[in-house]
């Protein structure tokens, strides 16, 4: 007679002590739920989040937008509570509950007192799992996220980051809006999010994330209860996104996008293909970006706002994504300026990858990232959001020791090689303002 099979066990490891004397867990749950948790020791809140690996990158043409759609759907009842049910309960405790959708992932969130903590869990996997996505909700969703997009369109400093990664990217899910357009939100019907919602919604590709004054096991007895019998033990864990084909090569240089629109001001956005986030530059890239733009005594600020008054906002940004990643500045000027901005701009790009930045920049640089990484970490949502991102993406949480570490490893030569390399790729550029579809053509 052949042996039963035996039963899968939750799978638990200490990860690292938290800041402040606190400790991060990692528990993979039978059925391949993860449960990451960071006790802190000495507050009264805790948060929780539900990190989902489904962003505007997995849709079709057809389904752009589902994801942020679907977002607000889930909160519109679910098969045992109303949307002013969860509006109420949530409320009566003074809690915040929220959500966000992203590239390449969607995250449920609450953050309440400690002793409400069994209270948040079980609504926020009530939302995430058991939503009733109703026909007569999605008519009335429709057109909020119309309104939504609508006020994308008047922000013109939001808008131009959407442009630049459609002509960054082009027309494939990653370059594509995570709102959608208002004729792919039309066109949505509740037979298609609903589908979408099934099919992509497995518990075993998620990640409950808790911080706050929590005890590991007790996270685990709670979120056990609220997923039930989703937790197929037959299911091994999902692991991280691997990358796909939604990042397309790199562009001509030379390549420009305008949105002419009767604005005040012009918004530009310009810059390159950047680093995949498993890149083990992107700490390298993280100081080149701080040290370009990323602060008061950053080149582009002292260049273009201090010595010349062009400009009120300037900055420079990374994002990395599974298989693709975006370098680029942003900046804000008067119409009339954007030729001489832009000018700026680009120089000091050439500066850069030619090895420009001096070792006192890059150590300005590594400052600013070290300080980034630990004042954003003063409370339990910021943790929460901290460890549920690194592990819904990396599949590990590294404590803020280690990314400090990592930070100081970047020498002025690590970050003079990746200018080089990063900073002479073919650049894109994206303009929202008063302007001509073809007055940018050559300017790169």
């Amino acid at each position: 007679m052949p042996l039963p099979s035996p039963v899968p066990r939750a799978i638990t490891r200490r990860l690292a002590n938290a800041t402040g004397g606190g400790v991060i867990t990692r528990t993979v749950l039978p059925g391949g739920l993860r449960v990451v948790t960071e006790s802190m020791p000495g507050v009264r809140s805790a948060s929780v989040g539900i990190w989902v690996p489904v962003g505007s990158r997995d849709e079709t043409p057809a389904l752009a937008g589902a994801s942020h759609f679907l977002e607000h759907l889930l909160f519109k009842g679910t098969a045992t509570r109303s949307g002013l049910d969860i509006a109420n309960e949530m409320d009566a405790v003074g809690g915040e509950f929220n959500a966000f959708t992203e590239k390449e992932h969607t995250c449920f969130y609450a953050t309440v007192l400690d002793r409400d903590l069994p209270l948040a869990v079980d609504i926020v996997a009530d939302v995430v799992l058991d939503a009733t996505v109703t026909g007569q909700d999605v008519d009335i969703e429709r057109g909020v996220v119309l309104e939504e997009i609508a006020m994308r369109d008047d922000d013109p400093a939001d808008l131009v980051h959407d442009e630049f990664a459609l002509t960054l990217f082009g027309d494939v899910p990653l370059g594509r809006s995570i709102l959608g357009t208002e004729e792919s939100i039309q066109a949505l019907n509740r037979r298609q999010i609903h589908g979408y919602y099934r099919r992509r919604y497995a518990p075993e590709s998620m990640v409950v994330a808790v911080t706050g004054n929590v005890e590991h096991r007790e996270v685990l007895r709670l979120v056990r209860r609220a997923f039930g019998d989703r937790l197929d033990p037959s299911r091994p864990p999902r692991p991280p996104r691997a990358g796909g084909t939604g990042a397309a090569g790199l562009v001509p240089s030379g390549r420009a996008r305008v949105c002419p629109d009767d604005t005040e001001q012009a918004n530009l956005v310009v810059g390159c293909h950047g680093l995949n986030r498993h890149d083990p530059r992107r700490f390298a890239a993280g100081v080149l970006s701080a040290a370009l733009g990323g602060g008061m005594s950053s080149r582009l600020f002292q260049r273009v706002r201090e010595e010349r008054g062009l400009a009120y906002s300037v900055y420079s940004f990374t994002s990395g994504y599974a298989d693709a990643g975006v370098f680029g500045v942003y900046a804000g000027c008067q119409p009339g300026k954007a030729d001489e901005v832009l000018s700026l701009v680009l120089d000091e790009l050439n500066v850069a990858a030619s090895g420009g930045l001096t070792e006192a920049e890059v150590e300005r640089g590594k400052g600013q990232m070290r300080g980034a990484t630990v004042l954003g970490l003063e409370d339990a949502g910021s943790r929460m959001t901290r460890i549920g991102k690194s592990e819904i993406i990396y599949g590990e949480v590294l404590g803020v020791d280690e990314l400090l570490a990592r930070i100081d490893t970047v020498t002025p030569a690590d970050v003079a090689e990746l200018a080089s390399d990063l900073l002479r790729r073919p650049r894109c550029l994206a303009v929202v303002g008063p302007f001509g579809a073809h007055d940018f053509d050559g300017a790169l």
